[in-house]
């Protein structure tokens, strides 16, 4: 939940609300208004913590603390995510050994760098009647980087283009 969903004092628009008061206890169901008087005789802020719940779940706490504690956790769990881009490489099905060498080796660089790699082999006009070339090429490709990738998806025709797409092998 992000601290702008978040509802505080007057915001709160609902006849009763469940209580936590400043020290985590339960207070029970208690009329909206009171609720909002204890929150100002303590000095603090009454927020919404669950909207969803019948009645709604609001807590005495210091909002501004609340909110900065929120924005730590998002930040903490962003800092866990890992990126990870898909780049692509075009080639046609009657491309030269020294164009798909150079090719394979940019492959491998974007493997190395942890990325996955969704590799396409464009087919024109009556190219289309053989199919059967951008296979042969998609698996030299396969051939030339060994065994630095693991398959995710089979080579397979979508259009005009045939394409697979490889990841890096795993570290674990």
């Amino acid at each position: 939940m992000s601290s702008k969903d978040l509802r505080i004092n007057e915001a709160i628009r609902v006849r009763e609300v469940r209580l936590i008061d400043g020290n985590g206890e339960q207070r029970g169901i208690v009329p909206t208004i009171e609720a909002i008087r204890l929150a100002k005789e303590a000095g603090m802020d009454l927020v919404e913590v669950a909207p969803q719940a019948n009645p709604p779940v609001c807590k005495i706490l210091d909002y501004g603390k609340y909110k900065f504690e929120l924005e730590k956790k998002s930040r903490e769990s962003k800092k866990k995510q890992k990126l990870i881009k898909i780049k692509e490489i075009r080639m046609q099905p009657k491309i030269e050994d020294h164009d798909l060498q150079f090719k394979s080796k940019h492959i491998q660089e974007f493997l190395a760098e942890g990325n996955k790699v969704k590799i396409t082999v464009r087919f024109r006009g009556r190219e289309l009647a053989h199919t059967d070339r951008g296979l042969l090429v998609l698996n030299k490709v396969l051939e030339l980087l060994g065994d630095t990738y693991v398959l995710e998806k089979e080579p397979s025709m979508e259009g005009r283009f045939m394409s697979m797409v490889i990841a890096p092998k795993g570290k674990k």
